[in-house]
């Protein structure tokens, strides 16, 4: 497929969920990217070394030029000079306002990891992964004013495995994109494809996950305990408290039956395996932290760290552990 000429565009995007379906669009002779929108350098890690997102490194690999604002007003007379036919936005991180979705001709096109109307919002990744969800997938969209609102365009859906985590759909839902954002691109700017309005009345949001969303609650059960683990994992990454002292749990295996009585939030070894209990089960971990020391894993769990059986991971810091 082939357009009559190359279209400009520009692409808003910010962490590497944006980077596979961006190199797509980038190698594309249907498309000229004018430019490369994305936020400011940040601070990362213990050390708060500021650090470029990678989409703004992508650009310089490419030799795009790029913006990195705070507010996307300050630059909307740059992006009217550019003769835009597209914006395309892939997890940029900022609403845009009217004024930016009247400059390109064809309007402002977003991809959103989830199948909408269901998972409106910014934890769409973790979304299907914390209710339990069977399939998840990928929404092209018209972008409006609103929150994830405007018309859909296409739909992509993958089937979740029993043992999804956010990295396993984070990487899915990428390659996806980037398998069919181009043609997708192409077949709405050649007006092949009719934008269908959302059901609004089967609308779901998500909020904003934050670092306190990561306390694991050992009164509820092992299925939402485990889900947990693997949907907020690496970040804000699933902890409790071990006395004072963060324990991270950072992989599970799965669950067993309880053979014996155990108190809720009880941490003990069967097999030489590290086992937590929970409302209904006791689930086996495999990788953990300990504030202060390394991660290590199962292997490693029984040989250095036997010191924690019986001892109780709790919701909030204890002077007993």
């Amino acid at each position: 497929m082939s357009s009559k000429k190359p279209y400009n565009v520009v692409l808003m995007g910010t962490p590497d969920f944006s980077l596979t379906m961006f190199e797509e669009i980038l190698n594309c002779p249907d498309f000229k990217v004018k430019a490369i929108v994305t936020q400011v350098d940040k601070p990362v890690g213990r050390k708060q070394v500021l650090t470029a997102p990678p989409v703004k490194e992508l650009g310089l690999k490419y030799g795009i030029e790029v913006k990195q604002v705070n507010k996307i007003k300050d630059i909307a007379d740059y992006l009217n000079s550019l003769n835009l036919d597209l914006i395309i936005v892939i997890a940029y991180g900022k609403i845009l306002p009217q004024s930016i979705l009247n400059i390109p001709k064809e309007g402002c096109i977003n991809v959103h990891a989830s199948l909408l109307p269901k998972y409106r919002g910014a934890s769409c990744l973790q979304a299907p992964i914390l209710a339990g969800d069977e399939v998840s997938g990928l929404t092209i969209m018209k972008m409006d004013a609103g929150m994830d609102t405007g018309n859909i365009i296409e739909q992509f859906e993958v089937k979740l495995d029993k043992d999804e985590t956010l990295t396993t759909l984070h990487d899915k839902l990428s390659s996806l994109g980037g398998g069919n954002i181009v043609e997708t691109l192409l077949k709405y700017l050649l007006g092949d494809i009719k934008e269908k309005k959302q059901a609004e009345e089967k609308a779901t949001y998500v909020k904003l996950i934050k670092k306190e969303d990561g306390i694991l609650d050992f009164s509820n059960t092992s299925e939402t305990i485990i889900r947990n683990v693997r949907a907020l994992n690496p970040w804000p990454g699933t902890f409790a408290f071990l006395g004072e002292k963060i324990l991270k749990i950072l992989e599970i295996q799965g669950k067993i039956e309880n053979n014996q009585p155990h108190k809720i939030g009880e941490l003990f070894f069967n097999s030489k395996q590290l086992y937590i209990q929970t409302k209904d089960k006791a689930i086996e971990i495999s990788k953990l932290q300990v504030s202060g020391k390394k991660a290590v894993e199962q292997k490693e769990i029984y040989s250095g760290y036997r010191y924690l059986e019986g001892k109780i991971l709790t919701k909030v810091p204890s002077s007993s552990g």
